[in-house]
């Protein structure tokens, strides 16, 4: 299957095109589902053939024209990888995407792959722990300086200031929207339109934008002007908990240079992972739908508990705002991530994750069982406390990710909680 008909050049709907695009069971015996490909490398038909590969694997020179490049070496490239690779590129409407080992190396080896040392990455904030502490400890080192932003309605403004004072030295506007754990939505054209207007036919600052809360399901970055997307595929594209993998998915020229990177510094995910994302992506749609549904329901019953001093939950924002009107225009749905503050502080949440039952006590978020976690003192316990607090981050603040379970027991079980 291709991305559309042979016959009308009808395009495919993403569930169609999660469950047949890019594999031939003609190549691997008529199977219906992909094999696993758990081999380390290919056989080459002969020496010739070897060197056209390496030749175009390592970019010294294109493939002859009407000749596909091969498989050499599952660092590089591996059926399964490549199958899925098209499938999810396809979803978000893109042209290339790339496989990793877990999401913070897929961020981690393509800001390597496309900033340099006096480059100036202007971020919006609050982001996931690890990708602070990426951006925070780990580039500056190396020359390349981060600048934070509040995300929010605030945050084009705010980068449009920032980048007065980084001049043509700005790289890339990361931006992580819905951002984590707050949930505050960026509005994505604006800051593409920002991005267009620091841009010069010698310097072209991208777009990047972590797609894991809402994506491909509920939020089309590329459609609003994003260069880069990224994914913890660990989350919702896996939806099992049962994997850790990453995605980055760009244009062909600019994923080649994150390609590059990817097989030299070996960040590449392994097939028998490839072959569990593919299998998860023909029920993405389906969960991420049906838990959304759940969320919204929890995140009214949230709001009105006499105990909860505030939800964060795009599916209840107020109409009229800023934010409910950027959400209608930017999103599809609302996912089922829920943050939510209580009476009291840290002692007070600490108590109420203890007594959950059916909600599970543990980090990360888009699986089939719901989580919940403390954001302050887990997954964003290197970022310091003080600045957590500047971006509404709090002791009292708890996260939920929704899941499968019947919405009557997690009702109860967030009451009684």
């Amino acid at each position: 299957m291709q991305r559309k008909s042979r016959r009308d050049h009808h395009s495919f709907q993403p569930e169609t095109l999660a469950l047949g695009l890019g594999y031939d069971p003609a190549l691997s015996e008529g199977a219906l589902k992909m094999p696993v490909f758990l081999t380390s490398n290919f056989l080459f038909t002969n020496a010739e053939q070897g060197r056209r590969f390496f030749q175009a694997a390592y970019g010294l020179a294109e493939m002859p024209k009407g000749e596909a490049m091969g498989l050499i070496y599952s660092r590089l490239n591996n059926p399964n990888l490549e199958i899925y690779e098209e499938r999810i590129a396809a979803l978000e409407g893109m042209d290339r995407a790339a496989l990793f080992a877990s999401g913070m190396s897929a961020i981690a080896t393509t800001l390597l792959a496309l900033a340099r040392p006096g480059d100036a990455i202007l971020s919006t904030a609050p982001v996931y722990g690890g990708t602070h502490f990426l951006l925070e400890k780990i580039l500056p080192p190396l020359g390349i300086e981060v600048h934070w932003t509040p995300a929010g309605d605030e945050a084009p403004a705010g980068l449009e200031q920032a980048a007065r004072q980084y001049g043509d030295r700005v790289r890339m506007l990361y931006l992580e929207t819905p951002a984590n754990p707050t949930l505050s939505l960026t509005d994505i054209r604006a800051v593409a339109d920002l991005a267009a207007r620091l841009s010069t036919p010698d310097r072209r600052v991208l777009v990047a934008v972590d797609n894991t809360f809402l994506g491909p399901v509920f939020q089309k970055p590329r459609d609003f002007g994003a260069d880069l997307v990224f994914y913890s595929a660990t989350k919702f594209l896996g939806g099992h908990s049962d994997l850790v993998a990453g995605v980055t998915i760009a244009d062909r020229a600019t994923m080649a240079e994150v390609l590059t990177y990817r097989t030299i510094l070996g960040t590449v995910a392994e097939p028998f992972t490839a072959w569990l994302l593919s299998r998860s992506l023909e029920t993405l749609s389906v969960r991420m739908r049906r838990q959304a549904k759940t969320a919204r329901i929890l995140a009214r019953l949230l709001a009105e508990h006499r105990h909860v001093r505030k939800v964060w939950y795009p599916g209840i924002l107020e109409p009229g705002t800023p934010q409910a009107e950027l959400f209608a225009r930017q999103c599809s749905g609302p996912g089922s991530l829920i943050a939510f503050e209580i009476e009291g502080g840290e002692a007070e949440a600490f108590a109420v994750l203890d007594r959950l039952e059916v909600v599970r006590l543990a980090v990360s978020l888009g699986g089939t069982e719901s989580l919940a976690e403390h954001p302050m003192r887990m997954t964003h316990a290197d970022v310091p406390p003080e600045l957590l607090g500047a971006h509404g981050v709090t002791e009292s603040m708890i996260r939920i990710s929704v899941g499968l379970e019947h919405v009557d027991d997690l009702k109860r079980d967030l009451v009684q909680a």
